[in-house]
Parts: structure tokens; sequence; C-alpha cells
């Protein structure tokens, strides 16, 4: 078992701590957020003062941050930056959803240093986070991917390595993109089967079986009532905002033209996303996208 250092608690850091701590690992995890650090050491994890205590004599630091510049300002701030701190055969993991670009530069860093670091964002959300059960997109050196398994297993269930340091990113970047253009998809078809008339039930259940299937119609409804967890029978609490939503989407739109990619659905997904989070519907579920579309109707 490793003493795990892990940074950063909020919807999806605060589960994957907690069951990183259920798995045996030692936990020493610091917020910024009082109540986030009196929610984890509820359910055995230790907390620290700060990021500089928390990663004390850690063997890995897991970091689950917002954008990269607060994954920058963590390890390479001139004055607070943790990197010059770590122990020397420390795993540096970064959960966090950021451009490649800043995944890179931190590997670079830390090898510099002599030190092994992934960018390892995740797929599934709070569900997952709390199930253990996310999906690691993960970029680096397979040596080192293969010493991060064994922390990421206890976080969740499918582990991959998408390429080297800032490849994680990408993987994470296109599949968001790909999420929220079947999920648009997914919401135009059950709200123009609605508007005919259609059971939105029965018409989930006849596209499940046909061409359509998609994930967000068959384990992530977009209408409400047609499955009884899911964040559409919920009001569209979230277990991904329309925020992060936009956030992904706009990372996915800058590489695009970095590296000349043709988005066109990516694109219009974004502007449909953002337009809905300007109505004040940012910090609803992403699947409410459904909403815009009935005040359309």
């Amino acid at each position: 078992m490793a003493t795990v250092a892990f940074i950063g608690l909020g919807n999806m850091g605060g589960p994957m701590a907690v069951n990183l701590a259920s798995a045996g690992h030692e936990v020493i995890a610091f917020d910024l957020v009082a109540a986030a650090l009196t929610a984890v050491k509820e359910k055995g994890v230790q907390v620290a003062e700060s990021a500089a205590h928390a990663v004390e004599g850690a063997d890995a630091v897991v970091s689950m941050l917002p954008a990269g510049r607060h994954v920058l300002q963590l390890y390479l701030d001139e004055k607070t930056g943790i990197l010059p701190a770590l122990a020397d055969d420390c795993l540096i993991l970064d959960c966090s959803t950021i451009d490649a670009d800043s995944a890179r530069k931190l590997a670079a860093a830390a090898a510099a240093r002599g030190l092994a670091a992934m960018d390892a964002p995740v797929s599934g959300g709070v569900a997952a986070a709390q199930a253990g059960t996310l999906t690691f997109m993960c970029g680096g050196e397979a040596a080192h991917f293969e010493r991060a398994k064994a922390l990421l297993s206890a976080m969740g269930k499918n582990i991959f390595l998408a390429g080297s340091s800032g490849a994680g990113q990408v993987a994470k970047m296109c599949n968001n993109m790909l999420l929220a253009i079947h999920m648009i998809g997914t919401s135009e078809a059950l709200q123009l089967g609605a508007n005919n008339g259609l059971d939105p039930g029965v018409l989930s259940d006849i596209m499940l079986a046909s061409s359509g299937r998609n994930w967000s119609l068959e384990v992530y409804n977009p209408y409400p009532g047609v499955q009884e967890n899911s964040a559409a029978s919920k009001g569209y609490q979230p277990g991904f905002m329309v925020n992060l939503m936009i956030k992904d989407l706009g990372l996915a739109m800058e590489n695009s033209l970095q590296s000349n990619s043709a988005v066109p659905m990516g694109a219009l997904a974004r502007s449909l996303y953002a337009a809905h989070g300007i109505a004040g519907n940012g910090e609803k579920d992403f699947s409410s996208i459904l909403e815009s579309l009935q005040a359309r109707s």
C-alpha cells in the first residue's frame, strides 16, 4: 500500500480520495474548501493544512483541479509550487481535465527532476467516482503507467494508456466532444418524437433496438421519467455540469485550431451548450440541453 497525497476534493476528487483510502492506501488530502476536507475526513481520509504538508513523504500525488493554470500553479509556481518538495521516487498523477500543452509542461518539469508524471483524466461522472468505476485515459511512459495502474485501479475499472504525455488529455477531449454531440442528437430525437405524440420511453426502447442506439440514450437518457435514476428524472441535478461541458468543448475547439482539425459538429455543440449556460443553466446537468429544445418547440 502507498502513501498518497490527494489535492482537490470537489465532486469528483472527494469520492476518489475516499476510494483510495478504502482500498487500504494512506491518503492525506488538501483542498481550499474546509467543508470538503471535513467530508473526506469522516470517511477515513487524513487531511493536511496545506498542499505542501500533504505531499511530505508521499509515494504519489493525485491532483484533481479545475483547469491547467491551477495544475501548473500547484506544481510549478516559483514560490508555492510543490514539485521541489516531492520525494525523489514520487509518482505524479494529474487527473484534472486540462489542455494537453499544460500536461506536457508538467511532465517535462517532472522529468527534469527525475520524477514520473502522467496525465490521467477521467470519464464517468460523479456516480462512477463514487462507485470506483471511472475510466482513466493516461498519457505518459509505459513504465510509469504500470506503476500508476496500482493506484488508479482503486478508483476505476477501465484504465487506458493513450500515448505519450498529453495523450490522455487529447483522448478525454475527443471523448467529451463526441459525448456532447450525441447527447444533443439524442435530445433532438426524443423531443421530436414527443412533439409528435410519441411516448419518450417507448421511443427510447425503439431506438435502443435500432441503429440510433448510443450511450446517452441507453445510460444517461435526457428525457425526464424515462430512467428512474437519471439526472433528467431528478430535476437535472448535476452529475456533470453544463459549465464543465462548455469548458471541455472549449479545450477541443482550441486544439482543433492548433491541429488544423475540422470539427463542425463539435463547434456547433459548443455554441449550443454555451447558449444554454448563458441562459442560466450552467450548474444543471449537461443532459438538460433537452430543455433548450423544448423551449423552442
